[in-house]
């Protein structure tokens, strides 16, 4: 282990830079624009977002403003100042110390551990809309299981082949969803023509001051518009990630905006806000606004989104498995999991500890409650651990030494405080339930005990690793 106090910046980046040498440069800037399509846009939200009703375009506006815009000029500050393989995680540890980055990271690893485990779970949804006689696999913990063992192990296997063949499943996954959400958003304007109420997206309606909708707010704030610094896990395996990065953002932005706003009013036009389905809110939707002429382009629409899901777990899975790679190259876990493929350059250890971690989480997941419940469990545990993350970015602009020359001007910094507090609100309110659970209580306990134990777990892990290495020196 290094010392708890992180080395020179210039000395720590070119270590950084020496061992991300080994790693193919495969993503361009279209596969980055693309990327950031993928990981942003999440569909789960859609689902949160219309528990809103018609206040969501208020409370989407306010997301933006909030905490939208300032992760976009935080992440192309700090992506400017440090192009690193590892992200987020190298520039928390290059700005505090090897602890903060090590637990950075580990919230990090935790997040797409559980969020990737929801796959199983995502995947026979969608197939029981799309395909109405696999309704039942929707119910069956054992198709679920089935599901889950199948495409975790894809996920091994695409993340183990690297960008070169991976960057284009990714790729299409990004299309899909554009494709998808613009037959959404055109479907009740082609129905108003025949007679349908008529179709208002952007109507401005205040929102009741309740709990519930800080919950739902903070929850499509955090939830929906995060994943901007994602893409710079990859730096080491990008084309000049320095400019790419940032101008992939740049692009995206509005693109992303206009997408969750006008797609959550068109789940609006057909699913009311206590009747969605916060698993499979866009093919619950396409059904009821096809009717009984949707025979073909349900399914196709189905198939399309559920394409997407799993191009994005895929590059959140091939992600998370950098992050242990890059704390080995840092002395902060064994070199085990740094060994790249002979062939391929990928963390192949790090990507098979990943894959079991990830399944035996998807298993856990399901004993004791509904498919809904373990489905809003996985996914608030991991967005959870994703918002500590998060604090974590909003504070090295804030608190990073001013020797460092990270710290940038004001109004950064004043973004940095905005996106702070919206993250905080997020990570206070996660446990709270936004659907019908059997025990609002357990499932409070639930979250906050996971939560809080596995950071305990985590602070454990680096502190052994440390005295480990002190005796051995």
């Amino acid at each position: 282990m290094t010392t708890e106090n992180s080395p020179p910046l210039e000395t720590a980046e070119a270590a950084v830079q020496a061992h991300s040498a080994g790693l193919r440069r495969e993503l361009g800037l279209f596969d980055l624009v693309l990327a950031q399509i993928l990981l942003v846009i999440v569909p789960d939200f859609f689902g949160t977002a219309v528990k809103a009703g018609p206040a969501h375009v208020v409370l989407w506006l306010a997301a933006m403003l909030l905490f939208f815009i300032p992760l976009a000029l935080i992440v192309a500050h700090l992506n400017r100042l440090m192009p690193l393989e590892g992200g987020l995680y190298e520039w928390a540890r290059l700005a505090f110390n090897d602890q903060i980055g090590f637990l950075v990271a580990w919230n990090l690893w935790l997040f797409i551990m559980l969020y990737v485990a929801v796959i199983g779970l995502v995947t026979t949804t969608f197939l029981a809309y799309a395909v109405p006689s696999l309704g039942w696999m929707a119910d069956s913990r054992w198709a679920v299981l089935a599901a889950s063992v199948v495409l975790i192990a894809l996920q091994v296997l695409l993340a183990s082949i690297g960008f070169g063949i991976g960057k284009w499943f990714n790729n299409a996954g990004s299309i899909a969803v554009l494709i998808t959400v613009a037959v959404l958003v055109g479907l009740p304007l082609v129905n108003a023509s025949h007679g349908a109420p008529a179709f208002h997206p952007l109507r401005l309606v205040a929102p009741p001051l309740t709990v519930f909708t800080l919950s739902v707010f903070s929850k499509m704030t955090f939830g929906a518009l995060s994943g901007f610094e994602y893409v710079a896990i990859f730096a080491g395996e990008s084309r000049n990630p320095a400019r790419n990065i940032g101008r992939s953002i740049l692009i995206t932005a509005p693109v992303i905006a206009l997408i969750y706003i006008f797609t959550t009013s068109a789940i609006l036009a057909y699913v009311s806000p206590d009747a969605v389905d916060v698993i499979g809110p866009i093919p619950q939707a396409l059904r009821r606004g096809f009717g009984n002429f949707g025979a073909v382009m349900v399914p196709v629409a189905i198939f399309l989104l559920l394409a997407n899901y799993l191009s994005t777990f895929s590059l959140y899975f091939s992600g998370s498995a950098r992050l242990p790679m890059a704390a080995g190259w840092d002395h902060l876990l064994p070199a085990w999991f740094s060994r790249l493929h002979s062939r391929h350059k990928t963390p192949v250890n790090s990507i098979l500890f990943l894959g079991g971690a990830t399944l035996a989480a998807s298993v856990a997941a399901l004993i004791g409650v509904g498919e809904q419940e373990a489905y809003e469990l996985l996914l608030t545990w991991g967005f959870t651990f994703y918002g500590i993350a998060y604090l974590a970015l909003f504070a090295i602009p804030l608190l990073a030494p001013k020797a460092s020359g990270i710290r940038p001007r004001p109004g950064l910094r004043v973004a940095a405080a905005s996106g702070f507090f919206v993250t905080l609100l997020f990570v206070a309110l996660s446990i709270f339930p936004i659907i019908d659970v059997a025990s609002s209580w357990r499932y409070s306990l639930k979250i906050a005990v996971v939560v809080l134990g596995a950071n305990l777990l985590g602070w454990t892990i680096y502190r052994a690793g440390r005295n480990s290495a002190t005796k051995l020196a």
